[in-house]
């Protein structure tokens, strides 16, 4: 098994994990937030871009987990926190520094203007896949230009 693991600690690694998790599906009860331990983490089902090349017939998603610390907050907008079965798509990662750093927030960016906002004391972020890729039949679609 050809397993990813990314660290971010900075924006332009930010933007590395963004680039992997881009088109991953999740179910609201795969939020987690630990207020104590100042963690956030999201149990994702991540499309494998990584070996998406256009001769291909089928696909993969790998289950993972994306990891946040150093986190003082959450907010979100644009779904229901209380329906756990709920299925949302992430779309990007983006970070906006506050004063002049390294705080800021991250920001999930949620298919439908939905979003995850994670006020955070610097960048740190990790992505692991969790377990073995399955086939999928379907590549995600983007307009040009997104």
């Amino acid at each position: 098994m050809d397993a990813l693991k990314l660290l971010a600690l900075d924006e332009e690694d930010l933007g590395v994990v963004s680039a992997h998790v881009q088109d991953a599906v999740f179910k609201v009860a795969g939020i987690s937030y630990d207020a104590r331990r100042h963690q956030f983490s999201l149990v994702i089902n991540r499309f494998v871009w990584e070996k998406a090349n256009r001769r291909r017939r089928s696909f993969e998603r790998r289950r993972a987990v994306l990891l946040f610390k150093c986190v003082t907050a959450v907010r979100s907008l644009g779904f229901d926190r209380t329906d756990m079965e709920a299925v949302l798509d992430l779309l990007a990662l983006r970070f906006s520094v506050r004063g002049e750093g390294p705080e800021g927030t991250v920001e999930l960016v949620l298919a439908g203007d939905a979003s995850i906002a994670l006020d955070v004391e610097c960048i740190e972020a990790q992505l692991a896949d969790t377990g073995g890729a399955w086939e999928t039949a379907f590549k995600p679609r983007h307009p040009e230009g997104e």
